[in-house]
């Protein structure tokens, strides 16, 4: 990617800051970016050092002076300002979910082949070096056959009533919030590792809190102030699911939003018939492998891992690569993507996107029949490689 390609940001929360920085090192030049009013895109604009503050998202993804868009917003604005964005020519990185229902996901990859612009969707849990050496590993069949996929994805950020954000908001976040937010995520992980997906689940959802204090407007991961005026809340706190898979595995994750002392833990393990392989986000520079006559830690260093794993561990072994490093790796790639017309092995796309809007769907109509959901899988998802 030649540097100077010109990029945008439509939302100027967390996520549109990371977006930011790892624009830059992919050689992004950030010529503006949109919040939820002018004052506030004015401030982002300072902030982010933007060239200049667009009046509104819809005046961003229209703009003649955008190559790519990076979508950061709300849920509920994700697919209008795609579809907008791919209308008019551009490349398009969106946040998950990709839409709030897989109806509008599936809208957007199908305007995206009809534009012919590249896709992304920051499942930025791939590019850690560990993940990629159990991607290959049970690939290459060393693992064996996997049988069992277990683990979870924990936080704590809306333990308490008087925790709040926008995406407690139905209107805003989608039916689902735990599940969709980060437990799309682990599904993701889960079948970018194993090769397999997932096609039948059975869930249960807890809404802890009713009723919380409102302050939608408070950033992500901030915690709450000042109990005030209460709002019912319709989206889970929670959820169990056991599932099943096309390879005849079975498994089990819980994802939580509501634990305490739990901040970011993605916890993956996979049981095959040679191996088991386990990967913590929150400890991601070990690899553990238990076979039967021992278990070993495989540490993120160069020299002893696979190719397809050491060509993202770029720091000396000991030096740790975190989260960031991930998100700029996969930045990287999307930019790739445009400059070649095409998508490298590995990157998330709208594809995937739709895939998690699937199984989304499926959880949250098994939890609410108390039954078995077969997950849709139209023939347009094809796992990457």
């Amino acid at each position: 990617m030649s540097r100077g390609v010109r990029i945008a940001i439509a939302g100027a929360g967390f996520i549109g800051a990371v977006h930011a920085r790892s624009a830059r090192l992919a050689g992004g030049r950030l010529v503006g970016v949109a919040a939820s009013s002018p004052g506030r895109s004015e401030r982002a604009a300072a902030a982010l050092g933007a060239e200049r503050a667009f009046g509104s998202a819809d005046e961003l993804v229209a703009s003649p002076d955008v190559d790519i868009v990076h979508i950061c917003t709300p849920n509920h604005l994700h697919r209008p300002l795609a579809e907008a964005a791919l209308a008019a020519g551009k490349h398009v990185i969106c946040e998950k979910p990709l839409a709030i229902d897989a109806t509008g996901a599936q809208a957007l990859v199908d305007a995206a082949e009809d534009a012919g612009r590249q896709t992304a969707v920051p499942f930025v849990y791939r590019y850690y070096p560990t993940v990629r050496e159990a991607r290959e590993r049970v690939r290459g069949g060393e693992s064996g056959p996997v049988r069992i996929i277990h683990g979870n994805y924990l936080q704590d950020w809306l333990l308490r009533p008087e925790d709040d954000n926008w995406r407690v908001d139905a209107q805003l976040g989608g039916a689902s919030r735990a599940f969709a937010d980060i437990g799309s995520h682990w599904c993701d992980l889960a079948e970018f590792v194993t090769g397999h997906r997932i096609t039948r689940v059975c869930a249960r959802m807890l809404t802890a809190m009713p009723e919380r204090a409102r302050a939608a407007s408070r950033a992500a991961f901030e915690r709450g102030g000042e109990a005030g005026e209460t709002r019912e809340v319709g989206t889970e706190d929670a959820a169990v699911v056991q599932f099943e898979t096309d390879g005849g595995a079975i498994g089990t994750t819980v994802i939580s939003q509501i634990s305490a002392g739990r901040k970011n833990q993605l916890f993956l393990e996979i049981s095959a018939a040679e191996e088991s392989l386990a990967f913590n986000q929150e400890e991601p520079e070990s690899l553990w492998r238990g076979r039967r006559e021992a278990a070993i830690v495989i540490k993120r260093d160069a020299e002893a891992l696979s190719e397809p794993a050491a060509r993202y561990a770029f720091l000396p072994a000991g030096h740790p690569q975190g989260y960031a490093d991930c998100f700029d790796a996969f930045v990287a790639e999307a930019y790739a993507a445009v400059a070649a017309g095409e998508a490298p092995e590995g990157l998330p796309v709208f594809a995937d996107g739709l895939r998690s809007a699937r199984i989304t769907e499926a959880v949250l109509s098994s939890a609410r029949d108390e039954r078995w959901i077969d997950v849709l899988a139209p023939e347009a998802l094809a796992l990457a490689g």
